[in-house]
């Protein structure tokens, strides 16, 4: 179930003095079962982006394709799109307002017709997923801590069983062991459930490590598409729109700048490890 994005822009306050041009003739695809990082500096266009991907915005110029049918056509039905494609806003109380994290997570399989016995299966079952026990069924969603809020608030998209699953910033704010909770969350959901996942982030360690593509935003223009050991060997690019590559990148130019002769395409600390390994017995020490 892929989107497709053609020539895509989108104006804020359009007709007025105000008018600010938010995307700029955005064209990509995001095709079935991958796992796309959307990465860019504060002000880049990734928020308007994706809430244009489910319908919460309308294009202004262009349109976007899902399955082949445009979501902004005239006949389209958005509420079946927002049950495909899931959005997980940066904030989880943005999405969570119910008394209780199960009631919370049955809100949306209700508002697809689906009965009560239907809807708390699936609840019961996505909070099962985000390793949300029986236990925290009667908790109030607001008094969780930000990890399980986050669980919560993926539950509650789960829950309608969408096909594309995106998520704006879910590691904001957590600990470095939160955070990789969550994204190992997300990368075995997507791996057991075959869905297509997309997660803007400001990490470049993360996405590095999780995406197989990455899209990169600058001016709400799509910069570079590409997969990752591409994007990050154009650090120097990155770093003039606020970016950077992830310091696993930064710590093997440092080694190499040093004598070592490790390749710097590496990106995450076992891979790292494996390449200065291989450049240690390739120097003929042994290791």
């Amino acid at each position: 179930m892929s989107i497709r994005i053609e020539d895509v822009s989108y104006y804020y306050e359009q007709g007025t003095a105000m008018q600010v041009k938010a995307l700029d003739h955005v064209s990509t695809e995001i095709p079935d079962d991958s796992f796309v990082g959307l990465i860019g500096h504060t002000g880049s266009g990734k928020s308007t982006l994706i809430q244009t991907l489910n319908g919460l915005l309308k294009v202004s110029e262009g349109r976007i394709l899902f399955n082949g049918e445009d979501i902004d056509g005239k006949d389209y039905d958005r509420r079946a799109l927002r049950a495909q494609v899931g959005l997980v806003f940066q904030y989880p109380e943005h999405q969570l307002f119910e008394a209780d994290v199960l009631t919370d997570v049955m809100f949306g399989p209700r508002n697809l017709g689906l009965s009560e016995e239907e809807a708390r299966e699936r609840a019961v079952k996505a909070l099962q997923m985000v390793g949300l026990g029986e236990n925290y069924y009667d908790h109030s969603p607001f008094d969780m801590s930000g990890g399980q809020k986050r669980r919560a608030a993926i539950a509650g998209v789960l829950a309608m069983q969408p096909r594309v699953l995106i998520l704006d910033e879910p590691t904001a704010g957590l600990d470095p062991g939160g955070r990789a909770d969550i994204l190992e969350m997300i990368a075995q959901m997507r791996r057991e459930l075959h869905m297509t996942v997309l997660l803007v982030s400001h990490s470049m360690d993360d996405v590095a490590r999780y995406a197989d593509r990455i899209l990169v935003m600058a001016g709400g223009k799509l910069l570079m598409d590409d997969v990752p050991s591409q994007i990050f060997a154009r650090s120097e690019e990155l770093e003039r729109t606020g970016l950077a590559a992830p310091q696993i990148s930064y710590a093997l130019r440092q080694l190499r700048d040093r004598g070592l002769p490790v390749e710097t395409s590496a990106l995450t600390a076992e891979e790292a490890a494996a390449e200065i390994l291989r450049a240690l017995r390739g120097k003929g020490r042994y290791v």
